[in-house]
């Protein structure tokens, strides 16, 4: 069974959990001990009062770099709207390499997307852009760093 089958099948027995819009599913400093998998609806992802992304992608993941490094969330993660997910142990991980790979492509995802708009952004700096489309990059950097294409493949 390929991995991709094989993650498919955890998702599937995983439970699932309503948030009403409105409500911190995930709150910056804790440690819920989830990992949480969006199947529908529209989350905001919150730093220091800032909302610096939003994602309404079914298969984001949510808690992912708390479960595999096990520190407290860096960012809150509120209902925009009614929205539903599946809920795993922080754990399983650790438990599942399907799992962790899919983690592993998600996070993997990112730091290619990152580096890709470091590069833009070194280039921008070199050639004297204005100071919006600099901050304007500074802000997808901070959104692909958060959740930008942090999605599993479902």
């Amino acid at each position: 069974m390929g991995p991709e089958i094989a993650y498919e099948k955890v998702l599937k027995n995983l439970p699932l959990a309503t948030y009403r819009a409105g409500d911190t599913i995930l709150g910056a400093g804790s440690k819920s001990g989830k990992l949480l998998i969006l199947k529908q609806g529209t989350v905001g992802i919150v730093q220091e009062a800032v909302e610096i992304a939003r994602v309404a992608e079914p298969g984001a993941v949510f808690g992912e770099l708390s479960a595999l490094l096990d520190q407290p969330h860096s960012a809150d993660v509120r209902a925009l709207d009614d929205s539903e997910f599946y809920v795993a142990d922080a754990a399983l991980p650790a438990k599942d390499p399907a799992v962790l790979l899919s983690i592993a492509r998600v996070l993997a995802r990112r730091i290619v997307e990152a580096n890709k708009s470091l590069v833009e952004l070194k280039t921008q700096l070199q050639t004297g852009q204005s100071p919006s489309a600099i901050s304007g990059l500074l802000e997808k950097i901070q959104e692909i760093l958060s959740v930008g294409g942090a999605s599993f493949e479902t």
